[in-house]
């Protein structure tokens, strides 16, 4: 146990430090790489008190547009960094937004009980260009799976392989999203096409611009 909570101190630290200061200008320069949020978000469709989760809040950006979207849903954010965290905060309080809660909380521990304390499950939980950061990725989307409600959906958007992109192109990117601690898993749609071999899930994978990216729709069966 106390390995366990030394290795979470060590990931919100590392987090924390990564973005205390990128956070000040961290939605002005993401929108011109993070391909593909808004085309996954109109993805998105709430009926009333309807309850969305997103793990890797960040800043707070998607969620914002989702809560001025559908003011009588819920939504609920979690993030390992507190700098980021408070960014999200300051911009709801900006916007008068008071229909979003967030918690500092690891991706692979989150529930809806233990982050927020609330008994449900969720309509609906998104990851956006979280997945490349969480090397525990596998537990995380299993700790996803466990939090929303069958026939709810995960949507992850998130870099792909750049198959179908100039070899140049992709090494260096891949090098330069290094040093934020990005990685492509290639483990990653084998993974979700087990779960779906295994009836826990339906998938459906699509391209965002040449494979730069990727829109996973994920149901809940």
């Amino acid at each position: 146990m106390g390995s366990e909570i030394l290795n979470s101190n060590d990931a919100f630290g590392r987090m924390d430090a990564m973005y205390r200061h990128q956070r000040h200008f961290y939605d002005a320069t993401r929108k011109f790489y993070l391909l593909g949020r808004d085309r996954m978000l109109n993805k998105i469709e709430l009926g009333d008190c309807d309850q969305v989760a997103e793990i890797g809040c960040g800043t707070g950006r998607n969620l914002k547009v989702l809560a001025e979207r559908f003011p009588t849903s819920t939504f609920y954010g979690i993030d390992a960094s507190s700098q980021m965290l408070e960014k999200a905060k300051a911009k709801f309080e900006a916007s008068r937004i008071r229909n979003v809660q967030l918690a500092c909380v690891l991706a692979e521990n989150f529930s809806p009980q233990s982050s927020f304390g609330i008994d449900l499950q969720f309509d609906s939980i998104i990851f956006s260009y979280s997945i490349s950061m969480i090397p525990s990725w596998k537990q995380a989307i299993r700790a996803a799976l466990s939090s929303v409600r069958p026939g709810g959906t995960i949507l992850i958007v998130d870099f792909f392989d750049q198959a179908e992109l100039p070899g140049a192109f992709r090494g260096l990117l891949s090098a330069w999203l290094r040093q934020f601690g990005v990685k492509y898993f290639r483990e990653l749609m084998p993974f979700l096409e087990h779960l779906e071999a295994d009836g826990k899930i339906l998938l459906k994978v699509e391209s965002v611009a040449r494979r730069y990216a990727f829109i996973a729709t994920i149901t809940k069966v």
